[in-house]
């Protein structure tokens, strides 16, 4: 599998023989209280318990995992607003070779921080996507290093699949998955996991109205990019992925666009009912299923609850 090529679902399975003993079997937690709420029952596929605290570390240990000895010799770069550095610095950290992850300079404290704990090096830039492009591209001419980009890269797509694979492994018969959508590379492994064991799944992608690239890029049928993200959503802020357009253009059922201050009270709600610390990333899940009852009423809801890294001394409400 080459980093550009759209994997499909026996590379999902791989995957998941690759990284095991490396990842977390993460749990599934269900509310009787936010069921209620919901109107559905709601299955929460807890990746903010996953290591580096989201779902990132599948993708990026499946990438790093996959490396020749002679391209993991030259070490590895990456772009991320923090939950991929992270997975990324510690999966290189494990197989002893140097990480570089190039960072947008308004990147919440909590994941700068722990990317430089995990051994990485941190290149600063602006935030947007045209400069974290230029950027990383600077970064890998000085260096020499091997790409394993956040989410437009068929490795780590393959690694991020294997969230819904044990979701769906956990609790066999779910009605609907849905996770958020930046890149695009969550979705789209859940899209090849889910629909490679359940034909007639339906899946769903929750995205920022501040940054909703993705969903205009699908009802366009073309890729939107190099609009100003404006969510608090920080993990949110990406451009759809090539590969993830593809994949997502094939499977998925509908993007949600949600406004942040809907995402603000689920995440206050994940926290009061579940006991977790949830990212607004992750919430955004939660405020798309109270968003559109009708699409959700009565069955039975995979939630992919995509990362727990956030600033406590910055919380939203």
């Amino acid at each position: 599998m080459t980093p550009a090529q759209v994997p499909d679902f026996g590379q999902v399975q791989e995957a998941a023989e690759r990284i095991a003993g490396h990842v977390q079997r993460t749990p599934v937690l269900t509310s009787r209280s936010l069921d209620a709420i919901a109107g559905c029952h709601l299955h929460f596929k807890c990746e903010n318990l996953q290591r580096t605290g989201a779902f990132k570390f599948r993708g990026a240990s499946n990438a790093v995992l996959s490396l020749s000895d002679e391209q993991a010799r030259r070490g590895v770069v990456t772009q991320s607003s923090g939950n991929h550095g992270a997975a990324v610095a510690l999966a290189c950290r494990e197989r002893g070779i140097a990480a570089t992850v190039v960072m947008p300079d308004n990147s919440a404290r909590i994941k700068q921080a722990a990317v430089a704990a995990f051994g990485a090096r941190i290149v600063a830039c602006p935030p947007g996507q045209a400069e974290r492009d230029r950027a990383m591209a600077r970064v890998l001419a000085d260096t020499g290093a091997h790409l394993v980009h956040p989410f437009n890269d068929a490795r780590v797509i393959a690694g991020q699949g294997t969230a819904t694979l044990e979701l769906l492994a956990q609790v066999p018969d779910l009605d609907i998955v849905i996770t958020p959508v930046s890149g695009g590379g969550l979705l789209s492994g859940a899209c090849l996991a889910g629909h490679g064991l359940r034909p007639q799944l339906r899946i769903y992608g929750a995205e920022p109205a501040g940054a909703a690239d993705a969903h205009e890029s699908l009802r366009l049928g073309r890729l939107i990019s190099g609009r100003a993200a404006d969510t608090l959503c920080d993990g949110l802020r990406a451009d759809l992925g090539s590969l993830g357009f593809a994949i997502l253009g094939q499977h998925l059922d509908e993007i949600l666009v949600v406004e942040d201050a809907d995402t603000i009270a689920a995440m206050r709600l994940l926290w009061q009912r579940l006991k977790l610390v949830v990212e607004a990333s992750a919430a955004i899940v939660l405020a798309a299923i109270l968003g559109r009852p009708e699409l959700f009423a009565g069955r039975r809801v995979g939630v992919i609850v995509s990362g727990g890294n956030v600033d406590l001394d910055a919380l939203p409400w």
